[in-house]
């Protein structure tokens, strides 16, 4: 047998699946201790409000993963040699590995980030079970999974005390500004919402891990009363006198979007992470899993189970069929949805139409732009696949020409499989301009204002749609108009906004392209109107709602305001549910 040399040992070639495994396994707990580090210093961070080192903090984890997976593979290929790319040597891996994780917690982490190096070795087009971990009738959430650590307390029918214990539990190491008013506030919006509707509440359970996002800090559980049990959120946030109780979150809806797709991700120092994914999902039972793992931290779960329902989706549905998504077709991508899952799929197309100028490598760097980025509750998150086999049978053949047509790079015909090499899934919203015709005229009011405040909210965060059409926005359940297009996104920094100079005698009647130099990221606002598909009454409500938009003078004052460190807060709920 050739031996091959790990540092001070001799490994025998029949040794080296164990060996493999056990460098695998503690590969993952490196990883997973890392990502542990970045995430406990949230709390530092909101304590000190180092919000510079947060935001660095946040796209540090982002990255991670892979960058220990890169490491991992270089330690790999160290003692594997030319074993590397035997099948049947990681056979035997996935053996030993799995026997290493009887006793182990999270123990889908593991095997996802298993199946992360297998893939990347063996470049797997679709699933391998004998190299990777499949499982893809597997239930997600086990209704035997126990609960995550929480901190109880009984109430004895005065709300205000059991408040005052649970803040003090929690109090951060820079203290409250005023801990009295925080619990009479509370109390007072707890009655006023809860207790003439529920009834007594007995206890409430708050996770003792504190969620840390976008300058703020999140006490999450359930209050339980004689009818059952609800979600329970209590927001803190920084104040110059120093922490406060900003909000206090009781509406499903206000929660859940709290969790969804269009937030980044929370750091919360949870262990084991199943267990809260289980919690929230009871508290939350139509918030898919996927989602909940993610927005969590736990991007390469959340993709594990995002495939696995949609390998489930077919199989429990095998007369849905692929469709194009509803709504114009893009200059970019193409865009595919399962009928009865609201998912789409989005494919880089080989060419662009014109005047889009740009090339496949530009489209990604702005999608990695959004997933490194604040989404302030308005940007989709985007899940980024490679290698997706599904059936045949899901592509209708009108369909799958078009697809082998326009986007022939990304996609081939392997038997009865389709294979995918390389595109986007996102959760599956109704695009606004389709939606603005749907609904009754105050809906559709409503929608207009949100999307002109989602363009400030954006902007707010330092980034720019670019591409501003009502297309590119889509309508979430609870209403909130969220963009979801990013292949014209830019940092709000590389944009020049420009007041449109007057015309010259002579040229009135020119087209404005044959009067207006534009250079690369000149941006004209008062021209936005014109060009975002907004129908003559919406158009004036925009107007008069949000002026400022077409306005060059502010767009320039906030880059000048954003350049000084000013911070434009946007909260993650509603004005109505706040304290202050």
């Amino acid at each position: 047998m050739d031996p091959q040399i790990l540092p001070g040992l001799l490994v025998a070639a029949d040794a080296r699946p164990a060996a493999a495994a056990a460098l695998v396994l503690d590969a993952f707990e490196d990883y997973n201790a890392r990502f542990s580090d970045i995430t406990r210093r949230a709390r530092r961070h909101f304590e000190r409000r180092d919000w510079r080192q947060s935001a660095a903090d946040m796209q540090a984890r982002i990255r991670l993963y892979d960058e220990c997976i890169r490491e991992t593979q270089g330690r790999l290929d160290s003692l594997l040699d030319d074993g590397l790319r035997s099948r049947a040597l990681w056979a035997g891996m996935r053996l030993e590995y799995a026997a290493r994780l009887q006793d182990k917690l999270d123990a889908e982490l593991y095997k996802t980030w298993f199946s992360t190096l297998s893939r990347r070795n063996f470049h797997t087009r679709g699933v391998d079970e004998l190299v990777e971990y499949v499982a893809l009738e597997r239930e997600a959430v086990d209704a035997a999974t126990p609960l995550p650590p929480l901190h109880s307390y009984v109430v004895h029918g005065d709300i205000a005390r059991t408040f005052h214990v649970l803040l003090d539990d929690f109090r951060p190491a820079c203290g409250y500004a005023d801990i009295a008013r925080a619990v009479d506030l509370l109390a007072t919006a707890f009655r006023q919402r809860l207790l003439d509707h529920l009834g007594a509440v007995i206890q409430l359970d708050m996770l003792t891990a504190v969620f840390y996002r976008d300058r703020r800090a999140y006490l999450v559980g359930r209050h339980v009363s004689l009818q059952g049990s609800a979600p329970l959120v209590l927001v803190l946030a920084q104040s110059p006198q120093g922490v406060v109780v900003d909000a206090l979150l009781t509406e499903m809806a206000d929660i859940s979007a709290l969790f969804d797709y269009s937030h980044s991700y929370f750091h919360a120092d949870i262990a084991p992470v199943g267990s809260v994914v289980a919690f929230m999902h009871v508290l939350l039972p139509r918030k898919p899993l996927e989602e909940l793992y993610t927005v969590l931290g736990r991007a390469k779960q959340g993709k594990t189970e995002r495939y696995r329902r949609l390998f489930q989706h077919f199989r429990q549905h095998p007369g849905d069929r692929l469709v194009h998504a509803e709504g114009k077709r893009g200059m970019v991508m193409l865009v595919l949805t399962p009928i009865r899952l609201p998912v789409v799929i989005k494919l880089i197309r080989d060419r662009f139409v014109w005047p889009k100028d740009m090339k496949r490598r530009d489209v990604e760097e702005k999608y990695r732009l959004v997933m490194l980025h604040d989404r302030v509750g308005r940007l989709v998150d985007a899940q980024e696949f490679r290698q997706l086999r599904l059936a045949r049978a899901c592509f209708p053949d009108e369909l799958l020409t078009e697809l082998m047509a326009e986007c022939g790079s990304s996609v081939s015909e392997e038997g009865d499989d389709i294979v995918i090499s390389h595109c986007y899934i996102q959760r599956r919203l109704r695009p606004l301009d389709l939606y603005l015709r749907e609904v009754e005229p105050e809906a559709a009011r409503r929608a207009v204002l949100d999307y002109g405040q989602a363009i400030k909210d954006l902007a707010g965060s330092r980034l720019f749609p670019g591409d501003m059409l009502l297309k590119n926005f889509g309508v979430s359940r609870a209403g909130r108009a969220i963009f979801y297009d990013y292949d014209e996104v830019c940092a709000l920094d590389d944009c020049h906004f420009r007041a449109l100079p007057p015309a010259r005698p002579g040229e009135e009647m020119l087209p404005l392209e044959d009067r207006v130099y534009a250079a690369p990221g000149d941006v004209f606002p008062e021209m936005f109107i014109h060009f975002m598909g907004v129908g003559a009454e919406l158009r004036r409500l925009l107007g008069e709602a949000h002026p400022e938009l077409f306005d060059p003078a502010w767009w320039q004052g906030l880059q000048a305001r954003l350049r000084s460190g000013e911070y434009v807060d946007v909260p993650p709920y509603p004005r109505r549910a706040r304290l202050l």
